[in-house]
């Protein structure tokens, strides 16, 4: 009677909380699944239908609940207001040049305006004319540039176009010297790929399906060769599981082709995935046009290629983690590959791991990061030695270089409290000068009184995890601050400094932003990485949680002030944090977040992510994925957090029913009475260049935080 009495007594108060914040009903199904034995529940399985009435309307009902909720806290818009204020401060931002045949090649976003627009010039200093805006282009319809590449000849420009963050793009020509587009249009693609050397023609991916949800639709994709001037139904086939069968193609995987301006004797072709080992092949370029090209392997998983590859003539370079845990840099030749006698060109560092390189006319520039900030070095091609450039100051450095035919590159350098600030270095004289480009940020006085302690944290197992942790200058630490952590632990990517103006933006107003390096990304290297992968995977939460206890018991905060969030994948570490530690957090945001991974395979993007996450057809993989998974670690009784979740309805990557079934399980669950409120971004996908878009998304996440957290500037107007 004891036990039906309480079971009694908590449904009336699931009721009750439930009533109080007016969700709109879910039903529960009695799908299960079972895996090697074990049976797991699914009971909002219906609303991974998205075609559906119903769950179309309930993701409506909740997307019209959260934005009355947030409509009516404070702070929201004066949010919004502030960084458009910001952003119409800064000059104009300049993306991706590139420079073919003399020109110069770009995308540029003015202050105040949504998008970028495409531009060139003659060189370097030659005046700027505007080739592409997306915002005049079709009437009535937002556009985002999503890729441009210019021919080898620079007469002609592939412009990849979308809409609503959909990632899927519409690919046209334009003639360069008319600004005028040729007839040649192909719609719903995954991208376009390289110019032939003789500038007719240029590839592109092509996917079956352009509806992110359809399961199948990014199944067995095509590198497809597209000839201008011809009908785009004849287009070939150029590299894909089904002109190429003996190759053994995985569905999941992305073939794509493509050429090298400075290796024109060869084609190569590889097989995109997640998985960070890259996988390559090549041919002679003579067999272009012959309809069965002959592949060789350039590369095997177990070569242990990562990060980047370049070719130079018949030199081909590319990193690797082969006897080499924090990574190095090796060499090899095209006419007798052989991976394991390549040349090291980079050496393997104790306290450092090599980001990436890139090549400009006589040197190979290296990005090396000990975890937080960059160090830069050259290698001479010619002499074969290696020195540190000296940077102005240390941060996070991005080095880019528009062409290999000289010296001249650009390095930028960022940091937690640092704006973004670009440099054109020359490579054969050291020297930095003023970018021609982009020009130093401007922000308040209040954005330079910013504060950053790196500090390491003793981890659920001793472990130490790096934690940065930025504060306004002043700020005590007597646990009255609210805390925003952000983090990821994925795909070995990981948390580098640099300045964000959202998170910062909050730090003025005093909060502090703590960003924990988890495993799962590469901050120590490959085993810093695989230590929160597949079957390590909790250690990436683990160390979210460690990073958490840990700026509660130093004063930063207090478990009634802290929020975290975690985005994409991240959103498994945000779920599965707050899942396993509810009483750690005020308030929790999973923004397009992964949350239901034993279903992720299930989605269009599934597939391609096995490789990092596992698949449910393997025994272990199938029981990490189980860990893994937030949905399925919520429990009826329990007193939640605050969450909030966001999706974009037209995002690839990560389906919009992966956050509502979360989202559906916490609010029948939660017995704290704090809201769990579900927001549908139907103007974005996984994200979006559209800044009004943008601000608007963050501006309900943060004020959401803040609110629960109890900041006094974000609470419900009387």
């Amino acid at each position: 009677m004891k036990k039906i009495a309480s079971s009694l007594l908590l449904l009336m108060l699931s009721s009750t909380l439930f009533a109080q914040w007016n969700y709109p009903k879910t039903k529960t199904g009695d799908t299960t699944d079972t895996y090697f034995g074990m049976t797991y529940n699914d009971p909002y399985r219906w609303l991974e239908d998205l075609k559906s009435p119903d769950v179309i309307s309930w993701f409506k009902e909740q997307a019209d609940l959260t934005n009355n909720i947030m409509s009516k806290i404070s702070g929201r818009d004066e949010l919004i207001a502030e960084w458009k204020k910001l952003d119409k401060l800064q000059p104009p931002v300049y993306y991706y040049p590139i420079k073919e045949n003399g020109r110069i090649f770009y995308q540029k976003r003015i202050p105040g305006e949504k998008v970028s627009k495409v531009y060139y010039r003659e060189g370097m200093q030659g005046k700027e004319q505007l080739l592409f805006d997306p915002l005049t282009f079709i009437p009535g319809k937002t556009l985002s540039v999503q890729q441009i590449i210019p021919s080898y000849d620079a007469t002609k420009l592939v412009i990849a176009y979308s809409e609503s963050g959909a990632e899927v793009s519409t690919i046209q020509v334009m003639n360069v010297d008319t600004k005028q587009f040729l007839p040649d249009i192909i719609p719903a693609t995954a991208g376009p790929g390289s110019w032939t050397f003789d500038n007719n023609a240029f590839m592109y991916m092509w996917i079956k399906s352009a509806d992110n949800a359809d399961p199948t639709g990014r199944l067995n994709p095509k590198t497809k060769l597209h000839k201008l001037g011809t009908d785009v139904k004849t287009d070939i086939d150029f590299f894909s599981n089904e002109s190429y069968p003996a190759l053994n193609i995985e569905a999941k995987a992305y073939p794509f082709a493509f050429f090298v301006k400075d290796s024109k004797d060869y084609i190569f072709a590889g097989e995109g995935t997640v998985q960070r080992e890259m996988k390559f092949y090549y041919a002679p370029i003579a067999q272009l046009y012959s309809g069965n090209i002959q592949w060789k392997s350039l590369s095997a998983l177990d070569d242990k290629l990562v990060r980047s590859v370049d070719m130079d003539g018949d030199n081909i370079y590319s990193i690797t983690y082969k006897d080499a845990k924090n990574y190095k840099l090796i060499a090899t030749n095209l006419k007798n590959p052989n991976w394991a006698t390549a040349k090291t060109i980079g050496s393997e560092k104790e306290s450092q791991t090599l980001e990436y390189f890139t090549r400009c006319k006589d040197f190979l520039l290296l990005n090396y990061s000990d975890g937080i900030n960059n160090h830069a070095y050259k290698y001479n091609i010619k002499d074969q030695t290696t020195t540190e450039i000296k940077l102005p100051y240390t941060g996070l450095i991005n080095i880019s270089c528009v062409d290999t035919k000289t010296n001249d590159c650009f390095i930028s350098i960022t940091s937690w409290n640092k704006p973004y600030t670009e440099f054109l270095y020359n490579a054969s004289t050291n020297t930095f000068t003023e970018s021609p480009f982009n020009k130093p940020a401007v922000y308040p006085n209040s954005y330079k009184n910013l504060v950053v302690e790196e500090v390491e944290v003793k981890g659920h197992d001793g472990v130490m995890i790096p934690l940065s942790i930025i504060y306004k200058k002043g700020s005590k630490k007597d646990g009255s601050n609210v805390c925003l952590m952000d983090s990821y632990g994925a795909y070995g990517i990981s948390m580098s400094p640099w300045f964000n103006v959202f998170e910062n933006s909050l730090a003025v107003k005093g909060v502090v932003i703590a960003i924990p390096h988890v495993r799962g990304g590469s901050e120590k290297g490959q085993d810093w990485y695989k230590a929160g992968y597949k079957t390590t995977k909790p250690n990436t939460w683990k160390d979210f949680i460690s990073c958490g206890d840990y700026l509660v018991a130093k004063g930063y905060t207090s478990s009634n002030k802290l929020a975290g969030t975690g985005t994409s994948a991240g959103g498994i570490l945000i779920s599965r944090a707050i899942t396993e530690r509810p009483d750690l957090f005020a308030a929790a945001i999973c923004n397009v977040g992964v949350a239901n991974a034993m279903r992720a395979e299930f989605s269009s993007n599934g597939p391609v992510n096995i490789p990092e996450f596992g698949t449910v057809k393997d025994e272990s993989e199938c029981k990490a994925l189980y860990e893994m998974d937030g949905m399925q670690h919520v429990k009826t009784g329990v007193k939640y957090p605050a969450v909030m979740c966001v999706a974009g309805w037209n995002d690839p990557r990560v389906i919009a029913w992966q956050l509502g079934k979360f989202a559906a399980a916490v609010q029948n669950a939660s017995t704290s009475g704090k809201p769990v409120l579900m927001k549908v971004n139907y103007d974005n996908g996984h994200f979006t260049e559209d800044k009004d878009v943008t601000f608007a998304n963050f501006a309900d996440q943060f004020a959401f935080a803040l609110w629960q957290c109890g900041h006094p500037d974000f609470q419900q107007k009387k």
